[in-house]
């Protein structure tokens, strides 16, 4: 980016040779200030006319030289300076650097050193109003650019007859002349009219003559002839100032702010018109070559994109203003090429699948965000909200995306991520994205381009920025290089989407690489990728990213501006869309009996939250429904893909599935999907593959790429080859289940559905399964590998499995439907089973209540941080083998309320007696909240109202923990010690926190109020709060309450001086029960200390007295232990 900028200190100016004003100027040094620059005599004409003797290309800065002629303003050199402003990333920030300089010297304390040289030409006499206030901020200027027919002939020679007057709407800027003179009246009433609106067409210039009049009362001398009108926005406030300076052409300027009178109410001329000063191409309404154009400056309102020149008040009447606005208004936003462009893409965008291909149904955008899967681990993870805590997108896609791109900072990149796994429509969800942007749902971009993330997995290609845009997406466009240049100048309109991030894991560098130099340079892949990442490339734009939730790639997306995940099917949206299906395909009469045959199959129907697995059942059921009325739907997913490729393999060439399952698991072990067509062994193999739907061209893809339709399918034929091949050895093959150790299998688990696969394959019966797919000639072998599948598996203790690999185990011997093995994995379940912080999706919670019902024996679930969804929550609960269960507050009451509200009475019972809190740990104030809800609701629905004690979800709760910090505790506790009394059995309260909860003497005092119905309670940590003298005097008083079952009293780190301890020294003979006190790191003296072993002696109950503290000395301290044993100094 290059900028005319003050010239160094040293530095000299030539002298113009053609311009009596400037003929003897000398600049002198200049010190680089931009303020004083324009305090100095120079002439900005002489600085603006270096650009003949500059070649910018090379240099990188600019030296200031003057022209001869100082009256020429060269403006065909000066668009070709703009041009290559313009195409510079950089431009945005000059031109923020400049608003920043205009602010500089017409804000505060700017003003008052200028004002004693600019506006020094204005008297007492001359003041307009008493109460004159200087601007507080400068008005915006037109930026809509002229057409090419609008400028002068010959700009580059072209002068004004005479320096002219020009008054800008708000600003009345002229030449100062004592020949003639105006009365010293407001601005309206110079022109005998009444103030009109300022809502006045902003693209218009008028010329109004000024007629040589006289008065004594003169206080504006403005010359003879034409005045020019640029009306511009109000924006200051009213008043007139005189500007004055010499070696700028005029000799003074006026600067007036209020209403601008409409030019059909100005006087006939009475002199010869006056054409205003010559304007920037691009630039008009400004006599500044530098002035921002549109583009420049997206923040100017909608009306002050249009612009004429060349138009004079007296051949311009109010009727012809209002139809040349209208004309103005209809003019195109771009260059045709680029509103040709952007209709092209529109339509692009438009075009719908037809189809069931073109079902799409609304599903929840839920923010989301990543952590890191354990402490010891760096991978991050999706995290894993409760249901009710979920915070969803509120308005859909087009809010979602408005609300993150006004959250961003300015002409900075944005990342915007959705994930979700392998199925849950991320692609359809793109797809959908550039339809509503096609639609103008997203009216904030102006071009979107979508661009599938395997068609840039090409290693060694070398790609421009244009490329991206335009050839690598769905259907290649066709761009000029104008279209191009139109769309860098204005990244921030821009919304780039890349479907299936994680596919670019074979660039993997590309985050930390070295970006591409320049936009329109080629580059490698990489360093194209890099640029965009880094912020280099497409600054300001937004980049939108679908990708799968695992992966090293997606690690890299925690510092992304927002995160989405992309929530499947809800059990009404599945239904619907079995019934859309239909409908799409022609068989209607067909709906009902499919949605019957999908509610038989409670698993199948349970996976269909995933679009892609309820897509598969849709096909299923329309095969089934056309041989016959006896149809039935398989009860494993293995089912649901034999049944789906059963045909289809049996009608191709010999050994063709198996394979294209070899190629399918080759490609998984490389983290890819997709394979060119010379990968096929024979071109029969490649024809009835793309025949029979198992290979397609994506989109965007060239002629010879081909992928599998979907993930799922591709698990599905590498677990097929693992099943088939004789190259895995037999001790191998259970590392291939994901249930041991990452660094003990072979492989990264990338295909995380082939374990399910792998074992339906291997179990099920023969007849139906594998011999329904490659014929009965692999028996033997199967048969093998399932003698050592069988073996390992009734060799396993599930509990001793993490719940993630527990779940694992249940899905694959539920889908391995073998009676010997289901039992033995159900029997060994350990009686507590904890599933904290591991989501569960609806076929997890399917699977694992069908194996706790069969184990037979009483379960106790800890559902917490899973994410369960209500149905799924309430069909673990309804369980009668579940005797307790936990879960998020938030879900367990909206649980309650949903069971009420259907007026299942027996089952919300039973929920609110299993339900159990113990232990409690408040860790936000909406863990307090929620806990205050509960108690609540507990008390309004319990059968024994009347006693606290008797509330099923708090009675057994013995021990609770508050650990909010210093800035939350003191706010929740309040709410905390309402809701105290309810807990009557109450045993432990620990109040410590490492960050300290602070709860203070005020806490303190409110909490010794509730020791009377503390009658349980034995321990009681009070440690880091903050408490004082004032404090512990509280709590002395409460402690009798306690006598009877309090153990242990921590104080441990307070303030607590002697006068405390005097209060505690005081009750503690009291406290019968007290076996422990810790009442180190406080502030009381020998004093204090005497005072509490003195007290001690008293207490033969009392066995540890721990009171070491830095403010008694060390002498005081063993002298008093070796008085009594008992007290602790550690």
């Amino acid at each position: 980016m290059r900028c005319l900028a003050p010239h160094p200190a040293g530095s000299y100016l030539l002298e113009p040779q053609g311009s009596s004003q400037c003929a003897t100027m000398e600049l002198g040094p200049l010190e680089g200030s931009y303020l004083e620059l324009l305090n100095s005599d120079a002439d900005p004409l002489c600085l603006y006319h270096i650009y003949d003797q500059m070649d910018l290309a090379g240099e990188e800065e600019i030296e200031l030289y003057s022209e001869p002629d100082t009256d020429t303003i060269n403006c065909d050199q000066f668009s070709r300076l703009l041009c290559d402003m313009e195409g510079d990333e950089e431009t945005k920030e000059a031109y923020a650097n400049i608003a920043e300089l205009d602010q500089y010297v017409f804000q505060d304390s700017q003003l008052e050193g200028l004002s004693k040289d600019i506006f020094k030409h204005i008297g007492p006499d001359e003041v307009i109003g008493d109460s004159m206030e200087m601007p507080a901020e400068v008005g915006q200027k037109s930026q809509k650019r002229p057409f090419p027919e609008e400028l002068p002939a010959d700009l580059k020679h072209w002068k004004p007859a005479e320096p002219p007057t020009v008054v800008t709407g708000s600003f009345l800027v002229g030449p100062m002349s004592s020949s003639s003179t105006l009365p010293c009246l407001p601005l309206p009433a110079l022109f005998n009219q009444e103030p009109v609106s300022s809502r006045m067409c902003l693209e218009e210039t008028d010329q109004m003559p000024m007629p040589s009049s006289s008065s004594s009362l003169s206080c504006l001398n403005l010359p003879e002839g034409p005045v020019q009108f640029v009306p511009t926005v109000s924006t200051l406030p009213q008043g007139l100032w005189q500007i004055s300076g010499t070696g700028t052409g005029v000799s003074s300027i006026f600067i007036y702010h209020g209403e601008v009178p409409q030019a059909s109410q100005v006087p006939p001329p009475s002199g010869l018109t006056v054409h205003g000063l010559p304007t920037s191409p691009d630039r008009p309404g400004s006599t500044s070559p530098f002035a921002p154009s549109a583009t420049d400056l997206p923040s100017m309102p909608e009306p002050a994109l249009t612009s004429r020149a060349n138009v004079t008040e007296h051949k311009t009447s109010p009727t012809q203003c209002q139809a040349a606005g209208e004309v103005s208004n209809k003019l195109p936003k771009w260059p045709e090429p680029v509103e040709q462009f952007y209709r092209s893409l529109q339509d692009t965008y438009q075009a719908e699948p037809a189809g069931p291909d073109g079902i799409l149904m609304e599903v929840d955008l839920v923010q989301a965000r990543l952590e890191r899967s354990s402490s010891k681990s760096l991978e991050r993870e999706l995290a894993t909200p409760d249901w009710a805590e979920r915070q969803l997108a509120q308005g859909g896609l087009a809010e979602g995306l408005l609300a993150a791109k006004e959250r961003r900072r300015p002409r900075e990149t944005q990342v915007i991520a959705m994930l979700g796994k392998a199925g849950q429509g991320k692609s359809y969800w793109a797809g959908a994205v550039s339809r509503a942007w096609a639609c103008g749902r997203l009216p904030q971009y102006d071009f979107v381009f979508s661009v599938p993330c395997h068609c840039l997995n090409r290693p060694g290609d070398v790609y421009r920025l244009q490329d991206l845009l335009f050839s690598l997406g769905p259907r290649p466009l066709l761009a000029a290089d104008e279209v191009f240049s139109h769309i860098v100048k204005r990244p921030d309109r821009i919304l780039l989407i890349l479907d299936a991030f994680e596919e670019l894991e074979a660039q993997d560098g590309f985050l930390h690489s070295t970006c591409g130099p320049a936009p329109a340079e080629p580059c490698s892949l990489r360093g194209l990728l890099a640029g965009l990442f880094q912020k280099k490339l497409l600054r300001g734009c937004t980049l939108l990213l679908t990708a799968r939730p695992r992966g090293r790639l997606v690690q890299s997306l925690s510092k992304a501006d927002a995160l989405f995940e992309l929530s499947g099917f809800s059990m009404e949206q599945a239904q619907a869309y079995v019934m859309r299906y239909f409908e799409c395909s022609g068989m209607t009469e067909h709906q009902d009996r499919a949605l019957a045959l999908l509610r038989d199959r409670p698993f199948l129907l349970s996976h269909s939250h995933s679009p892609t697995l309820c897509r598969a059942v849709c096909q299923l059921s329309e095969a089934l429904l056309e041989l016959g009325e006896d149809a039935e739907l398989p009860s494993t997913l293995t089912g649901l893909y034999v049944g789906l490729l059963g045909r289809a393999a049996l009608s191709g060439p010999p050994g063709a599935l198996a394979e294209l399952a070899k190629l399918a698991w080759e490609l998984g072990r490389r983290h890819q999907s997709t394979l060119q067509e010379d990968q096929f062994p024979s071109a029969d193999v490649r024809t009835w593959a793309m025949a029979k739907g198992l290979v397609q061209h994506p989109p965007g893809a060239t002629e010879s790429e081909l992928a599998f339709p979907s993930f799922l399918l591709q698990c599905f034929l590498g677990a097929l080859w693992l099943t088939l091949s004789g190259e895995i050895k037999d001790k191998e093959l259970p590392q291939y289940l994901a249930l041991t150790p990452r660094k003990k299998r072979p492989y990264d688990n990338w295909l995380e559905g082939v374990p399910r696969f792998l074992t339906g394959l291997i179990f099920q019966p023969r007849a139906r399964c594998l011999g329904a797919l490659v014929g009965p000639s692999v028996t033997t072998l199967a048969d093998r590998k399932q003698k050592v599948l069988a073996r390992y598996l009734k060799r396993l203790q599930p509990g001793t499995l993490r719940a993630r690999q527990l779940l694992e185990l249940l899905h694959c011997t539920h889908e391995a439907e073998e009676a010997g093995i289901w039992q033995h994995v159900v029997q060994e379940l350990p009686a507590r089973l904890s599933f904290l912080g591991t989501r569960l999706t609806p076929p997890d919670a399917h699977v694992l209540g069908k194996a706790l019902e069969a184990a037979g024996q009483d379960f106790s679930l800890d559902l917490r941080s899973t994410g369960i969804d209500p149905s799924g929550l309430g069909s673990l609960v309804g369980l009668s083998c579940v005797t307790h269960f936990r879960a998020a507050l938030s879900d367990t009451v909206a649980l309650w309320e949903s069971l009420r509200q259907h007026g299942e009475t027996e089952l919300l019972q039973a929920a609110e007696e299993k339900f159990t809190i113990e232990p409690f740990k408040a860790k936000s104030l909406k863990d307090v909240e929620d806990l205050g809800k509960l108690v609540q609701t507990q008390r309004t629905r319990s059968s024994s109202e009347d006693t606290a004690g008797e509330l099923p979800a708090v009675r057994d709760l013995k021990k609770l923990e508050f650990a909010l910090g210093p800035i939350s505790g003191p706010q929740a506790f309040p709410k905390l010690v309402r809701i105290l009394t309810a807990f009557s059995s109450l045993q432990h309260l620990d109040l410590d926190a490492l960050s300290e909860n602070k709860i203070g003497d005020e806490g303190v005092s409110q909490l010794s109020a509730t020791f009377p119905q503390l009658k349980s309670l034995e321990t009681l940590n009070l440690s880091q709060n903050s408490i004082t003298d004032l404090g512990a005097y509280k709590l002395a008083e409460g402690l009798p309450s306690l006598a009877a079952s309090l153990l242990r009293l921590s104080l441990y780190n307070n303030c607590i001086c002697d006068m405390g301890a005097e209060s505690l020294a005081r009750v503690l003979p009291d406290m019968v029960s007290l076996r422990v006190m810790d009442v180190q790191y406080n502030k009381f003296t020998a004093a204090g200390a005497q005072q509490l072993a003195a007290s001690l002696r008293k207490c033969p109950h009392v066995e540890t007295l721990a009171m070491w503290t830095p403010t008694i000395p060390f002498s005081v301290q063993e002298h008093l232990q070796q008085q009594d044993s008992r007290i602790s100094l550690r």
